[in-house]
């Protein structure tokens, strides 16, 4: 039995052509792959054995005369049996090629989705979701195809062809060779069409991953645009990609439409003629009549079936065009998760220097601008702003999201560079802007970044701490309730409660808060913010808000503007000197006093009649 490998490098097809980087991808089934051609093989020859007895029953039984019972009953069991074998082999065939096909697939797929979860966030900051989905999904089955049925069936029309040309030649050799004039002209023709075929293809496979990433945004996004009443706006949209998805399929079906008939004219012909020659050879006496009936049975079983392979030929550039396909996700680089001179031992202390620390996503872009700031481990830094001020790209560097662009980073007084990647995210949590739930149950979501079993008690401690217990045991199944996609059966502060509850039993050494309290009213963020501060105790923690009173107990608050920190201190520092944090405090402060002197004005008149009655 052949023994597959259970990992396979695909990244070694890399440098190979298409053809040849196939080949390598069957490391591990290439036996059972030879195998399934060779009962095909064996397949092909039974059929041609069965229009050999043919001759043998019309010339040598028939026309000598000694059909006996005995002779005739023997003939008769060679071909139900010639037909058991035929149809035995073909199973086998096809079984076997099933059997390559899927397992090839499966490894391909698994490994592909591992890949892409291994990719850098650079990458996925510009690749798109219904491209990576195609690729994943369509492409994948066109390489399916290509080895379930394109290859294995090219491999038996090369038999086929071999075996009946052979079988022709003993027969007759002249006309065995006048019979396949035609089949140097359609493999030119099956090639020239090839070439061609491809780039449609190719075309066609983009504009289909352009509806994908439409229709998957469309999907995701299906309450934004019921509240907003933009289904014809949305209908028309995809409308406008999905006719040129049409415009693109249908030129090229005209080109695969184009194909048959001119194959079919000329193997046509060719067989006409064939047909033509042979009788006039068995009317002139050079060739038997039963001869002329096997003849006019394998000459069909020899130019179909290479009229077929020049279809198979066209059709195989789909698993090509779709190869390279993956093929380009596939040679993206890897995120190298535990590359890092430094190995640390135990956890982190959470010293985290910036020394003039610039960052830019594009060379045309900066982002970052020469940041410098230093906390101690257990303080809580804070970092305020107007959008796209820099906060989220700075505490990205943090677990290595992104590498600095210039200047040095710091943690425990040793460059961040040096220490693995993946080891700076198993001792750094952090809560999302927008957070993420997983169509699992509760528990599951707030256990997902643990990665062990959690007892119930420090489960339910981490949802007190994040104020979400209460709410998740108002649920008829408590921790066991299941939450929609994206968690869309929660509210928006509910998700982002959760979301907190698994950060906090990750239990990580540096904690980092992107604007994790925006969507929950004042009261659950003034719950979330004391449960915190317990928590907090001897954990670095980095605070990105817009609410002044987010960051007020901060240790450092850091006001960045267009990437560079303008403002630096704590609170009572910082309101004594004018600049933006003041302003933002006026501001907010402002907003708040006018909000509860209209609550109290609207609270007067009810109290008020409610006192008359």
């Amino acid at each position: 039995m052949t023994t597959v490998p259970a990992t396979f490098d695909f990244r070694a097809t890399l440098s190979e052509k298409r053809l040849r980087g196939l080949w390598r991808m069957m490391r591990g089934y290439r036996l059972i792959y030879v195998g399934a051609l060779g009962f095909i093989g064996l397949a092909a020859l039974m059929n041609t054995l069965t229009f050999v007895l043919l001759a043998y029953l019309i010339d040598e039984v028939l026309g000598k005369g000694i059909y006996t019972p005995g002779v005739l009953l023997l003939v008769a069991l060679s071909f139900v049996g010639l037909a058991l074998l035929q149809g035995s082999f073909t199973f086998l065939g096809g079984r076997l090629a099933a059997q390559t096909s899927e397992g090839i697939v499966q490894r391909l797929r698994d490994y592909l989705f591992d890949h892409i979860q291994r990719l850098s966030f650079r990458y996925h900051d510009k690749a798109q979701t219904g491209e990576l989905i195609q690729r994943s999904t369509s492409d994948v089955d066109a390489i399916r195809r290509f080895f379930a049925d394109q290859a294995v069936n090219a491999g038996r029309i090369v038999l086929l062809f071999v075996i009946n040309f052979i079988a022709l030649l003993r027969l007759n050799a002249p006309l065995a060779v006048f019979s396949i004039l035609v089949i140097p002209f359609v493999l030119v023709i099956s090639m020239w069409f090839f070439n061609r075929i491809s780039k449609r293809y190719e075309k066609h496979q983009e504009q289909e991953a352009i509806v994908s990433t439409t229709l998957q945004e469309n999907l995701t996004g299906v309450r934004v645009v019921k509240a907003f009443a933009r289904q014809s706006y949305e209908r028309d949209k995809f409308e406008k990609v999905s006719w040129e998805l049409f415009l693109r399929g249908r030129n090229l079906l005209k080109w695969h439409a184009l194909y048959w008939p001119i194959t079919d004219v000329l193997c046509g012909v060719q067989m006409l003629a064939g047909f033509l020659a042979g009788a006039v050879m068995t009317i002139n006496g050079t060739l038997l009549t039963g001869e002329y009936v096997a003849y006019v049975g394998l000459v069909v079983w020899l130019i179909w079936p290479m009229r077929n392979l020049g279809r198979l030929i066209v059709q195989m550039s789909a698993g090509l065009v779709s190869y390279g396909r993956v093929m380009e996700v596939i040679k993206e680089e890897r995120e190298p998760l535990t590359a890092g001179a430094y190995r640390p031992q135990g956890a982190v202390r959470g010293a985290i220097e910036f020394r003039n620390v610039s960052f830019e996503y594009d060379v045309s872009v900066p982002v970052l601008h020469e940041i410098s700031f230093r906390c101690e481990p257990g303080q809580v830094v804070a970092l305020l702003g107007s959008t796209g001020s820099g906060k989220s790209s700075l505490v990205n560097l943090l677990p290595r999201f992104y590498d600095y662009t210039g200047g040095v980073l710091l943690l425990d007084g040793v460059e961040l560079r040096a220490y693995p990647r993946r080891f700076l995210r198993q001792h750094i949590g952090i809560v999302e802007q927008e957070p993420f739930l997983f169509s699992r149950t509760i528990r599951e979501n707030i256990t997902y970044g643990v990665g062990r079993d959690v007892p119930q008690g420090e489960i339910e401690l981490a949802a007190r701490a994040a104020a979400i217990h209460e709410v998740i045991m108002s649920f008829a199944d408590g921790y066991n309730t299941l939450v929609g996609e994206k968690g869309v059966t929660l509210s928006g502060g509910q998700k982002q409660r959760l979301a907190i509850a698994r950060t906090l039993l990750k239990n990580p050494r540096i904690l980092i808060l992107d604007d994790s309290t925006s969507s929950v009213d004042l009261e659950t963020e003034q719950e979330i913010r004391e449960a915190l501060e317990g928590l907090m105790q001897n954990r670095t923690t980095f605070i990105i808000a817009h609410r002044v009173q987010s960051v007020m107990n901060a240790d450092l608050i850091l006001v960045l503007d267009h990437g560079r920190i303008v403002q630096r201190g704590k609170h009572e520092d910082l309101l004594q000197e004018p600049g933006i944090y003041r302003q933002i405090y006026d501001i907010q402060t402002k907003i708040e006093a006018e909000l509860e002197k209209e609550v109290g004005s609207v609270a007067e008149p009810a109290v008020s009649i409610s006192s008359t009655n």
